[in-house]
């Protein structure tokens, strides 16, 4: 979970001093995979212009939640016809990307874990 992942990050620090950028790169990965586990995301495209989210089995634990949380972000979110939900964003480097995924992605963990 995403608190074993933090606490694995600190304890690599502890151990062996300041990660290197591709360490961090990675942590932030595996932290967002497990984000991704938590809202039933199949799969997450990150690039320059947003991300583009798409459910298992096209579900999500909270669709009220979702669909208010679309809402909200006016023009910057949408819903495809094939149920996939695009955030667009302005992204140009890598670690922007990994960043803004991460927040769009505790965001939606948080909707699926009110649904529980």
């Amino acid at each position: 979970n995403t608190e074993e992942i933090d606490a694995f990050g600190a304890e690599m620090i502890d151990r062996f001093g300041p990660l290197p950028e591709e360490v961090k790169h990675l942590l932030k990965i595996v932290f967002i995979k497990a984000l991704c586990r938590k809202a039933n995301v199949e799969k997450l495209d990150a690039g320059p212009k947003g991300v583009v989210i798409h459910f298992r089995k096209r579900e999500f634990s909270n669709p009220v939640g979702l669909v208010t949380f679309i809402g909200e972000q006016g023009s910057l979110a949408k819903i495809r016809p094939d149920h996939s939900v695009v955030f667009v964003r302005d992204w140009p480097t890598p670690e922007k990307r990994l960043a803004g995924s991460a927040v769009v992605m505790t965001q939606l963990a948080r909707l699926a874990e009110k649904a529980a």
